[in-house]
Parts: C-alpha cells; sequence; structure tokens
C-alpha cells in the first residue's frame, strides 16, 4: 500500500469547506484533515472551523460523505486545545467539544472509515509547579480522558495526540514552555499504559522534536507502530543561539537592562525558541533528512497518511494562496518520489487505490457532556 498525502484544513481558514476540497484537488493529495475549532475558542493561532459542529447530524454525515467521495478524497476532523488545564470554564468547553467532534466522528463512520479525532491534552500549571507536577498532570489526563476514552471506543471511534508543546501557549515571563502533556514519546508511552484501551494513539509532527533536538528517527525506533496512525509534514530550520542556547527558552526580561547587555529577548510567547516553521523542499533549508525518516517509517510497516500542516515562515505565514499554494505543492513533490510509484506522468498516486468512504447510515444520537459521562 503505499502512504497517502493529505491536507491539514488550518492551511485553509479563510475558504470555505468547498474551497479547502478544490484546494485539495488543485494539489493533487488524497485527503483532507479537517480541523472543526470551536468558534468561541480562546485560540488564535492556525485555526479553522470547516465543519458546523452545532447543527450536525445524521443526515449532515451523509452529506459530507458524498461531498468527500464525490472528490475522490478522505478524511478526519480534529480541534487542539487544553482539556485538562487553564481557565477551568474554557477547559470544560474544550472537553464537551471533544466529545461533540467523536459523536460526529461515529456518524461519519469512526474507524470503519479511518475518521479519527485529532486532539491535544494540554498542561495543568498548577500541579505542574508542584513537586512531581509532571505525574500529576498524567494522572489529572487519566481522570479526565478515561471517560472520553471509553465513550469513543463504544462509538468505535479513536483520539489521537498531536505532539506539539505549543511553547507559546504561556507567557514568556514564564520559565518552562512544555504545555501538552504528549509532548514528549515518554509521556505517550504513560498514557497508553495509564489508559489500556486501543482506540486512542497519536499523530507525530517530526518539527517538534527537531527544535527541541531530538532525532525524530530515534522517536519512531521507539514508538508503538499500533499507535502511529498520522504523520504530520512540517519541517523545521535550527537557527543556533548563543545567547540562550538552544535547549532553554528565551526569557523576557527588562528591555533596558537587554538593550545594555546586547541580549536578545522574548517579545511574544511564541518567541522563545529558535527555529523556523518550514515545509520540506519550499525554501529556508531543513534540518530532517525526509528520505531517512520516511524509509523508516516503511520499513515499520507506516500505513497512514502523510498531512501537510503548512505554518511555514515562507509559505502560510505569508497571508498569500499562491505562497500558500506552493509550499504545499513542494511538500507533495517532495514526498511524491518516496511514496508514489513511477508512472509515465512521473510519481504519481494510483487513483484506483483511493478507497470511497462507506455510506455507513448510522442512526443519529445525542450530544453528550462531561457531567452525563460521570
Amino acid at each position: 500500500m503505499h502512504n497517502q498525502i493529505w491536507i491539514m484544513s488550518s492551511t485553509f481558514d479563510q475558504l470555505s469547506l468547498d474551497q479547502t476540497i478544490l484546494k485539495a484537488q488543485e494539489a493533487g493529495v488524497q485527503g483532507l484533515d479537517l480541523c472543526v475549532f470551536r468558534k468561541d475558542g480562546t485560540r488564535n493561532d492556525f485555526v479553522a472551523t470547516h465543519l458546523d459542529y452545532e447543527n450536525f447530524d445524521a443526515e449532515t454525515a451523509k452529506g459530507i460523505l458524498e461531498k468527500f467521495n464525490a472528490a475522490n478524497l478522505r478524511l478526519s476532523i480534529g480541534a487542539f486545545d487544553n482539556l485538562i488545564g487553564g481557565d477551568p470554564v474554557q477547559r470544560r468547553l474544550n472537553q464537551n467539544h471533544l466529545l461533540r467532534l467523536i459523536r460526529m466522528a461515529h456518524l461519519l463512520g469512526g474507524d470503519d472509515n479511518d475518521v479519527k479525532v485529532g486532539t491535544f491534552v494540554g498542561c495543568n500549571h498548577e500541579l505542574g509547579d508542584q513537586e512531581n507536577g509532571f505525574e500529576k498532570n498524567l494522572l489529572e489526563y487519566q481522570k479526565v480522558f478515561e471517560p472520553i476514552i471509553r465513550y469513543a471506543d463504544d462509538l468505535g471511534v479513536s483520539i489521537l495526540y498531536e505532539n506539539c508543546p505549543m511553547e507559546g501557549w504561556r507567557s514568556s515571563g514564564y520559565w518552562g514552555t512544555f504545555n501538552n502533556l504528549p509532548g514528549v514519546l515518554a509521556a505517550r508511552k504513560l498514557m497508553y499504559e495509564l489508559i489500556p484501551y486501543k482506540n486512542h494513539g497519536e499523530i507525530y509532527d517530526p518539527s517538534h522534536d527537531i527544535w527541541q533536538h531530538t532525532d525524530p528517527l530515534a522517536v519512531i525506533q521507539h514508538t508503538d507502530m499500533d499507535r502511529l496512525k498520522r504523520i504530520h509534514v512540517k519541517s523545521t530550520r535550527n537557527i543556533s543561539d548563543p545567547f540562550w542556547g538552544n535547549m532553554y527558552a528565551m526569557q523576557r526580561v527588562n528591555p533596558d537592562l537587554a538593550a545594555q547587555a546586547g541580549v536578545p529577548i522574548s517579545t511574544n510567547p511564541w518567541d522563545r525558541h529558535h527555529y523556523e516553521a518550514t515545509l520540506p523542499g519550499f525554501g529556508l533549508g531543513d534540518h530532517l533528512d525526509w528520505r531517512a525518516f520516511v524509509e523508516l517509517l516503511q520499513q515499520k510497516g507506516f500505513t497512514g497518511p502523510f498531512e501537510i500542516e503548512n505554518e511555514a515562515k515562507l509559505s502560510k505565514q505569508t497571508g498569500n494562496m499562491g505562497a500558500i499554494m506552493q509550499g504545499i505543492k513542494a511538500a507533495v513533490n517532495n514526498l511524491a518520489p518516496l511514496l508514489y510509484p513511477l508512472t509515465e506522468a512521473g510519481f504519481v498516486y494510483p487513483k484506483s487505490m483511493v478507497e470511497p468512504l462507506k455510506d455507513v447510515q448510522r442512526k443519529d444520537i445525542p450530544v453528550v457532556t462531561m457531567e452525563e459521562l460521570g
């Protein structure tokens, strides 16, 4: 089986679902991971809402499946917020939103159609600042997510955690930048032991480990491949910093003092580590050997899609649709020789291998909340 290439729909946050589908077809990919963030959420970076989660029912799901089959595309859904920490009101809204997405995935066929639900876990800093704070966060994760995972399992839906540390989720006046529990492999392995259900796994983004000076190939060597369902295609160009060191976050200090000392300081919460987001094959260079990375995944039996998550400085961050599409097409062309067979048209994914989404005809079920799950 040849791995498919998908696009994460946050790339097209200003476009409608129909317009996003057209862009995916233009790029020549085989699927979309649809972002379905809360419209009243607190995030404002690389978010999108491409499905109407407030009015989603079995009939809506049937229409979405028909729309994607007509476009010859596959799909998944997700929203990435803090579910175990932060403001208690927002935390509960995020938890209940995840339950909405699980219901939506079920109506779309869930695991029968490989429709997964992507999420973060987040971090509880009130617990994290205490002694043994990391373990206390693990136990908070277990308390919050066990009923969620059980609910998803009952509906035939899998939940996937992405490994971004979300380094900008806290003011740069704080020392640390670890704000999402599954940001390291050790945490993910411990999470699966704490909740030993099979219906939760991971989306692995190698770029997050690169700027932490961790080798993604070594991570994959120690990853449980039964848990790995998606790969995010995003690169990182590390920039050497002789002042703060690449392992430590740049801090916020008195600007006058910093200027007198000739020391760079953080100008915003995301300005903490010295790297630039890139896409493979599209400018700025890259600190990952994609050929070795893909070959290792193939050797270890990875069959899931490679999802282009476009946050690149010279592509998505320009706000220019031409540059956005150039970056996506460059990433597709960079991966094509590694994933697709050689044909008269070059390295092309066999259209015959795109399996249509099943018409599951699921009966509608009510929206549930954390309170109702107990």
